[in-house]
């Protein structure tokens, strides 16, 4: 009686672990957002901050929205950087893709809609594609 309820456990999960592998097989990876570090960082006055998309976002037929904008250590908006090659503020941007992924925003420092240079210290900068949010901080030194 022992052997039968073990060659039917046995059998049992021979039948369902293909079943399980295929099921995980078919998952596909979500698209991927990579944020970088800055360079320079520490920096003064200026930096860029490169980050990188998945091709996939643009398979749905719709660019996708990015945003790229610094924060001080208080949560307060302290730039939004311009992305480069195209000076266009990186506020609800309809990317274009540019044949690699790769882009980058640059922030010369100053305070959003001053002429003003940031303080020196610790700001946190946030990529927002289609909603979804990644972070990184960073450093000013003077």
């Amino acid at each position: 009686m022992r052997l039968s309820a073990w060659a039917a456990v046995t059998l049992g999960l021979l039948i369902a672990a293909p079943a399980v592998a295929q099921a995980q097989d078919t998952t596909a990876a979500p698209p991927t957002v990579q944020l970088h570090r800055n360079y320079p960082n520490p920096f003064n006055p200026e930096t860029t901050i490169p980050f990188s998309l998945d091709r996939s976002l643009w398979s749905s037929g719709r660019p996708p929205v990015v945003s790229l904008r610094i924060y001080n250590i208080l949560a307060q908006l302290v730039a939004v950087p311009i992305l480069q090659g195209t000076g266009e503020l990186l506020d609800n941007v309809s990317l274009v893709w540019n044949g690699t992924g790769d882009y980058a925003g640059y922030w010369d420092g100053k305070v959003l809609g001053t002429n003003r240079e940031a303080a020196s210290g610790v700001y946190v900068y946030q990529l927002t594609v289609n909603g979804k949010t990644v972070s990184k901080k960073m450093t000013i030194v003077k």
